[in-house]
């Protein structure tokens, strides 16, 4: 029985239910936004591909998540310092960005049906080696860290192509919504990836190899779920041209229309200055919360369950005039979010401030495709995400010296400079998009 998916209307204010849709024993509830201009919320999920994409990409994006906790986790429980996290996160990291720009260029130049599903299987190919070691034992912090460069290869190739995908699948109409509602899975995953690695690593039976193995049966999953879709499209010529100059001609591109080159850098500059602060967690709930450092699964937690609330709302703006300024809000909230997670007296105002952590961040990460896409022709599609999926890079090489400066200075102040840097950036792009035409202001308010 394929499987139901429900968006309660008390779930997101203002929001009204219109029809209810049933296909192949699916059960599924759309609603539609305020005003009911921009159609339905969901109403990319109306078609069946684009359905299917959606849930392998909820798989792959929920064992994405829970490993950022079980790695990190895992390097703590070894060395017992942030460094060591941060070099396990900044060797991720390193792989995404070496192999970015040549992901994008192959995600145009291949089927990416055929690119997403390789790099899904090798990707649990390595989780399944990584968990053996740990069951025999042998596992130390290199070889941990060869296990999450490898995956940042991975997904150097899988981001990219994965995009690429939705483009091919959904109408141009529908994108914007496409992209909204794709990200949806990633702040869902968000809530499941730490309930399932916090009980996987607290549980006796199973611990960091359980969760290992989970993992690699998600991203197996998500592959097979491809052999649902139909052949990808290469488009004519795709590969007539060397990957070098396809990777040079996706730089050219983004540089020749600066709204997109503003929103792409605005983007990068966030995630590469704000999403460091996954590296503290560990060391923020043991050094200074006594807590263990396997219970950061409640940090993350409250985190996922901000970005699932602000993913879900943010939807609607998906393809309204409207976006790039929810965008830009979105990203002062992360930034207001890290620096009251910093100063927070007691645990659950932590727990208070990473919620906020997460509608910024969520909302953010929601918005960035549909605001990106809209601005990218089809056929750069995959150059120009994955030079925006490289500020995940970014954010995995600023984790080693963040993790450097946490040591030193404390878990706390590292988060009010993260805070206060992410909050910065905001204001100064949210100035030039203004500038651009980009944000629109409501009347009377524009500078």
């Amino acid at each position: 029985m394929s499987p139901i998916f429900i968006f309660s209307p008390g779930f997101v204010r203002g929001v009204r239910e219109t029809s209810l849709l049933t296909a192949s024993g699916s059960v599924m509830f759309i609603f539609q936004s305020p005003g009911g201009n921009s159609g339905l919320m969901f109403s990319a999920l109306r078609i069946r591909d684009f359905r299917v994409l959606w849930l392998g990409t909820l798989l792959s994006f929920v064992a994405f998540f829970m490993a950022m906790i079980v790695q990190g986790v895992v390097a703590f429980q070894i060395a017992g310092t942030n460094s060591a996290v941060g070099t396990v996160v900044f060797a991720q990291g390193l792989g995404m960005g070496v192999l970015g720009p040549f992901g994008g260029a192959f995600a145009d130049r291949w089927p990416k049906r055929r690119v997403v599903a390789c790099g899904q299987i090798t990707a649990a190919a390595v989780f399944v080696t990584t968990a053996a070691l740990i069951y025999t034992e042998n596992i130390t912090i290199p070889l941990l860290t060869l296990s999450a460069f490898l995956i940042g290869v991975t997904l150097a190739f899988l981001g990219p192509a994965r995009q690429g995908l939705v483009v091919e699948l959904v109408p141009s109409e529908r994108r914007g919504n496409a992209m909204a509602i794709n990200t949806v899975a990633n702040t869902g995953s968000r809530v499941f990836g730490p309930v399932v690695a916090g009980f996987l690593l607290g549980w006796e039976f199973s611990g960091a190899v359980g969760a290992y193995l989970v993992m690699a049966l998600f991203y197996t999953g998500s592959a097979l779920s491809l052999l649902l879709l139909p052949p990808s499209r290469v488009r004519p010529g795709a590969r007539a041209s060397h990957v070098l100059a396809d990777v040079a001609d996706g730089f050219r591109y983004v540089w020749g229309y600066p709204r997109l080159r503003l929103l792409v850098f605005f983007f990068a500059l966030v995630i590469f200055s704000g999403f460091p602060h996954v590296t503290v967690l560990p060391g923020l709930a043991e050094n200074v919360f006594h807590r263990s450092a396997d219970q950061v699964s409640e940090l993350f937690l409250a985190s996922a369950v901000g970005a699932l609330v602000a993913s879900v709302w943010v939807v609607r703006f998906g393809d309204s005039v409207h976006a790039d300024l929810v965008y830009a809000c979105m990203a002062a909230i992360f930034g207001v979010g890290l620096l009251g997670v910093g100063w927070a007296p007691s645990y659950p105002w932590v727990l208070l401030g990473m919620f906020g952590v997460g509608v910024g961040s969520g909302g953010f990460q929601s918005l960035n495709g549909a605001v990106i896409a809209r601005e990218t022709e089809p056929h750069y599609i995959g150059r120009v995400m994955s030079l925006a999926l490289l500020a995940f890079a970014g954010f995995g090489v600023m984790a080693l010296p963040y993790g450097i400066l946490a040591d030193r200075i404390g878990e706390r102040l590292t988060l009010v400079v993260m805070g206060s840097i992410v909050f910065v950036l905001t204001l100064f792009f949210s100035t030039l998009l203004i500038r651009e035409g980009a944000i629109r202001l409501p009347r009377g308010r524009r500078s």
